[in-house]
This record gives structure tokens, C-alpha cells and sequence, in this order.
């Protein structure tokens, strides 16, 4: 399949590796099919009212929602891979802290040669500067001409600096950058600093060398006339002003640094660090058996590392490496802004993958690619390749054994409790695909999670950059005494006129950053109720919210609506209870109900996955001495995130308790009624 990027993360990836040559077959069952992606044979319904092309979509829209089902499962298809190498181990001892979890890897991809047109005006305006500098100084014709009173070389320096002067110091930070990434003890504490600011911290560099070339150059009131040094201190006090909104600029970027790193933390560390382990478990499993291959060459198996694909700007930067011993310890406390930021990129640059593109080019010299997973279907195709090339020929589970010859031993324990029916020591098909699929969907959720924070970071830092343009304004005002009392005077009172047009729009604003970055009730993916209106988040901006209803219907919340009221969360409750109501008849024996309760209890206790055992059974009321209205008070093993299972596993209830009355002869009628018969002539 062809591979597929998205710039603004609108759609998650999960790359599957093709099945090429050398791929060998554990299955050998003749009745299988392979699950197709692609979906042949299934015609949808046409339809004539509305162009495709203006078709909205939702991001959690199933565009192929369906069940595992055994009878998708190819005759005589390999699936298991081999032929993966295993990647460099890293010592533990030159990595002490989260921030070195990770090691750069080489990326062997060819580069353009030569240099960027943007680079090579530069250094000819560089050249051309500097030789016109050596003109004015060697000759002296030249060097006696002034311009506006002043000396050529004066005015070539100083051009040199406005002109050429972000070309110089752009290679000064690129040398600072490096120096401080090869300083172990700063790269703990700055690095993520480091790369945020740099940008800021050259324009500041910048202006203070225009300053004060200008001073030096310039800044002489016994040879100047008045009209002149008019226009030198206009000049001045501009160069100043600039110099102070770049500082400006500098602490807004390094506030909203902090802002970011701080909310990335506290909402999302243990999700990524969740969805980074799903994606190293599916990366490992797609592999070969590295436990296994270690012990036979007689060395010690050691953690696993995950390897994934860096980008910036939607272009390839390089190769990473995580460290999946030093995932597993890191805590939320103590996780600093590098480490949270390379987890970040883990989920939003690289996609919920299996064996990488690179280690494919690595491995399969015949340029085998990655399949890419967009749907359900395709998981289950995904989920289908792994299966056979964990479990062993012949055999439809996977036990503990098989999975202790790709992963350690800690690693099996983190895994088995998140797949159904592992408690049992045999993980079947469905249930493995089932948790695939899953792992698919949240990782969907958190990454337009992310996608969707850094937006309102971007508005966010959007607006503050106009106000502190403003405020440079007024700065350069003040200092080139345009503005006076008076002046101030009336502006602000043209302020204050102002502030009664817009002063809702401004606390709507204030509002909504509260609501978003702050209380941060909902992520994208959570089912809330809001109103008493089950919702599912669809996008979160800094002013507003978008929400699907349980039909697809999109609605638009304003945030500032949305802080005034009670929102309930299901994504982020515990494990929620459930009821059934039932009436029965008021003659029934109590040893009936006793052991209507025991068989309920014995239901639940069968389906451990599903409910916790021992349920509570409650008389609600008793009506007309002839019926008893009963509660049975159940709770479910999940929350009512999923909502489809959460009716499936209380459909299943329903009738189990409909078998046991039928069983019981527990039943209710109704009181006699009179019947009077009026004859009519």
C-alpha cells in the first residue's frame, strides 16, 4: 500500500510491513483468508444529494466497523516475518537520566547538494559589503565622500550588520547549539530550552549588534548638524525599541515553552508512555524472536528499544531510539521537558507502527515498504501477520512461552493484563485482534489530542504576539516623545471606549484559555455529557469545542459556555455500575429471589471480563400490595468510554436474567381487573 503522510496529523498511521519474500508460514490451516484491506467486493450505496468532494468526515468516523470474524482468514498464507536485525544495544551506564532515553541514529538518505539559493544571496551581499568596506578605506577619493554627513565605511559597517547580520549570527547559534548538545551536564537541564529559543535568542544577538555598531558608528553630537542628529537619534530610538520587543518576544516563547511542557505533562505523559509501549510491543512482536536468537548465542536478553522516524516540518529529520527500560521508569514528577518532548514526537511524527521503513530498507535489500493501517480493517490484517508470526505452527492462541522468545520477562507481565482471556494462559485470535484494534483507536485519540494542543498553543502565542507588537509601538512612541501626556491621555480614553466593544470578546478569550489549559476537563476521543447530552470530543480550538452526538451530528460548544457548566467524563471515570429495573409479582417467595440473586451472581462470576462479581439486589418500592419493583445493581470492568460494548455487555445481562425468571417461574400479573358489560338498546 502507498504510503501515506499527513502534515496537520488529521489521520493516524500504523505501518504494517508487506508480505514479501522470505516470509515464513506458522499456519498451515487450510480454511483461513487473509483479512484485505482493501476491501473488494463491497459496493456502497451511491448517493446523488451531495457531492463527495463537500462530504464532511469525522475523525473517529468507522468507515468499516465490523467484529473479528474467523472465516477472513487466507488458505495457506504465511505471515510470520523474518529476516528483522536487531538494533544497537545502548549502554545503560553513558544513559543515567530521562533525558538520554534516546540515541540518534544515522539516516542514510541522500541529501541536495550545494547550497540553498537563500544562503548563497547572502553570501554574495556579504562579499559585495565587504569589498565596497575595503573600497572606501583604500581609496581616498572614496573614503572623503560623505552621505547625510557621513563616511562610506561607516555606512558599510553598518549595512554589513543590518543586512548580513542574521546570515553571521545564524551560524554563531548553530555552533552554540552544537557546543551545548555535546555538554553533557547542560543537555540535562537546557536542550529542550535550547532548540525552542533559538530563533528568539539570534534575533536578540541581532539587534544588539545593529545597536551598537550604530553608537559606536554614529553616536558623535560635536560632528553632526541638528537635522542630522534628529534623524540619528529617530534611528536610535527605533534600534532600541526593536531591541526591546525582541526581548519580549524571547520571554513570550520561553513562557509558552514552559506552558506547553507543563500541560504536556500533567494531561498526557501516562497515555504517551502507555501508547509508546503498545507501539514497541507491536514493533517487537512483528520481528523475529530476539530473546530467543539471544539466548542461543548464549548472550543476555536486555530491554527492547523502539525506533522511530523524526520529522520536522513534515520532512524526514532522522532516525530515533528509545530506550524502553528507561520508558518504564520514568515517572510524571520527574519526567523533564526534553524527555516528554522526544515522547511527544514518538506519537505525533512517527505513527503506531511495526517494523520501521528504515529497518525494512535495513533488512529487505529488495525495497520492500510498509503497509499503512487507516481502518479497523486493516488493523485486523495487521493483527493477523503478528498473530502467525507469534504463535507456533498449528496452533491458534499464544501463550506466555511465545511471547517470552520476543520480549523479557517484565515486559510479558506489562502486556498480558491488557489482553482479554490472558489470564487463562492462551491469548486467542479475537482477542488479539480486539486489543490491536484498540491500541489503533487510542493512539487516533492522543494524537489529535496533540494535534489539536499545539494548535491552540500556536493561537495562543499568535495572540500575545500581537499585543506585545502593540506594546513595542507604544514603547517606540514614548521613546521618540510622539507620545506625549496628552497623546497617552487620549489614546486612553480611546481605549476605554474600546474595551466596552470588545471587553466580552476579551473575557471569552480569557475564559476559554482557563477552560483549555487549565481545568482541561475532556481530551479529543473522551465520551462526555454535557447537558444530559452524551458527547464525543471531536476537536478542541482555544475558543471553541467540536462534539459529536451518538448520530454523528456535530455540535459547537463555545468554551466560555462550556467553563459555566458541569461536564461528566467518561474516558476519565473508573470502572462505572450499571442497574436493571424489574417487577415482579408481590407472591413471590422469598427463597426464589434469594436464588434469583445467587444464579445473577453466578453470571457474573462466568463473565469475569465483563463484571465484577457479587451483585447487589435492591427493593426499589411496592406498589398496590401486588408488585415488587426491583434494582439489580451491577458494575461493569470498564468505564462507558466505549458505549457500543457498554450496551452489548448489558444486552447479554438482559437476557441472562430474562433465562433465570423463565427458569424460576418468577413472573408477575396483573390485579384483577372489574369488567362491567352496559347493553345498549
Amino acid at each position: 500500500m502507498a504510503e501515506k503522510t499527513s502534515k496537520t496529523g488529521g489521520e493516524v498511521v500504523i505501518n504494517v510491513p508487506d508480505k514479501g519474500e522470505g516470509a515464513a508460514s506458522h499456519s498451515t490451516d487450510t480454511d483461513r483468508k487473509l483479512p484485505s484491506p482493501n476491501n473488494e467486493g463491497l459496493a456502497r450505496r451511491k448517493s446523488f444529494s451531495r457531492s463527495v468532494y463537500s462530504k464532511p468526515n469525522s475523525r473517529f468516523e468507522k468507515q468499516h466497523s465490523f467484529r473479528f470474524d474467523e472465516s477472513i482468514v487466507e488458505e495457506n498464507v504465511g505471515a510470520s516475518r523474518v529476516g528483522a536485525a536487531a538494533l544497537n544495544e545502548v549502554d545503560e551506564e553513558e544513559t543515567d537520566e530521562n533525558e538520554e532515553i534516546y540515541e540518534k541514529v544515522k539516516l542514510h538518505r541522500v541529501k541536495r547538494s550545494g547550497i540553498k539559493l537563500r544562503a548563497l544571496l547572502e553570501l554574495a551581499v556579504f562579499f559585495a559589503i565587504l569589498c565596497t568596506l575595503v573600497v572606501s578605506l583604500t581609496i581616498d577619493k572614496v573614503n572623503k565622500h560623505l552621505i547625510w554627513g557621513l563616511e562610506i565605511w561607516k555606512w558599510c559597517v553598518f549595512v554589513m550588520v543590518t543586512l548580513s547580520g542574521m546570515f553571521m549570527t545564524n551560524w554563531f547559534m548553530h555552533l552554540a547549539v552544537f557546543i551545548i548538545e555535546r555538554n553533557y551536564l547542560l543537555r540535562k537541564k537546557v536542550l529542550y530550552f535550547v532548540h525552542g529559543l533559538k530563533k528568539n535568542v539570534q534575533v536578540f544577538i541581532w539587534f544588539s549588534l545593529v545597536l551598537v555598531s550604530w553608537i559606536f558608528l554614529f553616536e558623535e553630537d560635536d560632528k553632526h548638524s541638528r537635522k542630522t542628529k534628529k534623524i540619528l537619534d529617530l534611528i536610535t530610538w527605533t534600534i532600541v525599541s526593536l531591541l526591546v520587543g525582541s526581548i519580549l518576544f524571547l520571554v513570550k516563547t520561553f513562557a509558552l515553552k514552559v506552558l506547553a511542557s507543563k500541560f504536556n505533562v500533567r494531561n498526557f505523559f501516562e497515555r504517551i508512555q502507555e501508547s509508546v509501549f503498545h507501539q514497541y510491543v507491536l514493533q517487537t512482536l512483528s520481528g523475529p524472536p530476539l530473546v530467543e536468537e539471544a539466548e542461543r548465542v548464549g548472550s543476555k536478553p536486555k530491554r527492547g528499544h523502539l525506533s522511530f522516524m523524526s520529522t520536522e516540518d513534515g520532512s524526514l529529520k532522522g532516525k530515533k531510539v528509545l530506550d524502553m527500560g528507561k520508558v518504564h521508569k520514568m515517572k510524571q514528577e520527574k519526567v523533564s521537558a526534553l524527555a516528554m518532548r522526544v515522547l511527544i514526537e514518538a506519537v505525533r511524527a512517527s505513527g503506531l507502527s511495526t517494523i520501521s521503513n528504515t529497518l525494512d530498507e535495513c533488512i529487505n535489500r529488495k525495497g520492500k515498504t510498509d503497509k499503512e493501517i487507516t481502518n479497523e480493517m486493516e488493523a485486523v490484517a495487521a493483527a493477523y501477520d503478528i498473530f502467525n508470526n507469534v504463535a507456533q505452527p498449528n496452533r491458534n492462541y499464544i501463550n506466555e512461552d511465545d511471547l517470552l522468545r520476543f520480549m523479557i520477562k517484565q515486559e510479558v507481565d506489562l502486556l498480558l493484563p491488557l489482553i482479554e482471556g490472558a489470564e487463562t494462559g492462551k491469548i486467542t485470535r479475537k482477542a488479539f485482534t480486539e486489543w490491536v484494534i484498540k491500541v489503533f483507536t487510542s493512539r487516533k485519540a492522543l494524537g489529535h489530542s496533540l494535534d489539536d494542543t499545539k494548535t491552540a498553543v500556536k493561537q495562543v502565542d499568535k495572540l500575545i504576539a500581537g499585543i506585545l507588537t502593540i506594546i513595542t509601538f507604544i514603547i517606540w512612541l514614548i521613546l521618540l516623545d510622539i507620545a506625549s501626556t496628552k497623546f497617552l491621555l487620549v489614546f486612553s480614553s480611546q481605549f476605554v471606549g474600546l474595551a466596552f466593544m470588545i471587553g466580552s470578546t476579551c473575557k471569552n478569550i480569557f475564559e476559554s484559555f482557563v477552560f483549555v489549559f487549565v481545568m482541561h476537563p475532556y481530551d479529543v476521543g473522551d465520551r462526555c455529557v454535557v447537558d444530559g447530552v452524551m458527547l464525543l470530543v471531536e476537536e478542541i480550538h482555544l475558543l471553541t469545542t467540536v462534539f459529536l452526538k451518538i448520530d454523528n451530528e456535530k455540535v459547537f460548544y463555545p468554551n466560555a459556555v462550556l467553563i459555566t457548566k458541569s461536564i461528566s467524563n467518561f474516558y476519565r471515570s473508573p470502572d462505572m455500575g450499571d442497574f436493571i429495573e424489574l417487577s415482579i409479582a408481590f407472591s413471590t417467595p422469598a427463597a426464589k429471589i434469594a436464588t434469583f440473586k445467587k444464579r445473577i451472581g453466578e453470571y457474573l462470576v462466568q463473565n469475569p471480563h465483563n463484571w465484577y462479581p457479587e451483585p447487589l439486589l435492591m427493593v426499589k418500592a411496592i406498589e398496590n400490595v401486588n408488585k415488587l419493583k426491583m434494582n439489580v445493581l451491577v458494575q461493569h470492568t470498564i468505564n462507558f468510554q466505549n458505549f457500543a460494548e457498554k450496551n452489548i455487555r448489558r444486552t447479554e445481562l438482559f437476557i441472562a436474567i430474562k433465562r433465570v425468571l423463565e427458569e424460576l417461574e418468577i413472573d408477575y400479573t396483573l390485579l384483577p381487573q372489574d369488567v362491567h358489560l352496559t347493553g345498549h338498546k
